[in-house]
């Protein structure tokens, strides 16, 4: 396995548990002081996605595919919490990336 593969399957699993963790903050499953992990998750989320494309770009893979999630991601601070746009671009970024991945990992 390549350094981008194991790049690409290691911020996967931060995004999922990233997801679930504001899932279970959105409907109100966890109160407590969970916001300080889902922010953490958020940054790791982030630097992951941009090692993940700088290792797909020198493996020679078609790391471009990786932008659009980068974007998305980098775009989520401009979102309020609790609302449906916070949700819904979180969504769209985890297709991004699922996308973006998919792409990478077949070259």
């Amino acid at each position: 396995m390549s350094p981008h593969h194991l790049a690409l399957l290691i911020t996967a699993t931060l995004l999922s548990a990233l997801l679930a963790l504001g899932l279970s903050l959105h409907l109100g499953w966890r109160r407590d002081a969970a916001r300080w992990p889902h922010h953490a998750l958020f940054f790791l989320t982030c630097a992951g996605t941009l090692i993940s494309l700088g290792l797909a770009w020198r493996a020679g893979a078609a790391a471009w595919a990786l932008l659009p999630a980068l974007a998305l991601l980098l775009s989520m601070p401009r979102t309020r919490p609790g609302r449906a746009d916070h949700w819904q671009r979180a969504l769209l970024s985890a297709a991004a990336f699922t996308a973006g991945t998919l792409t990478a990992w077949g070259t």
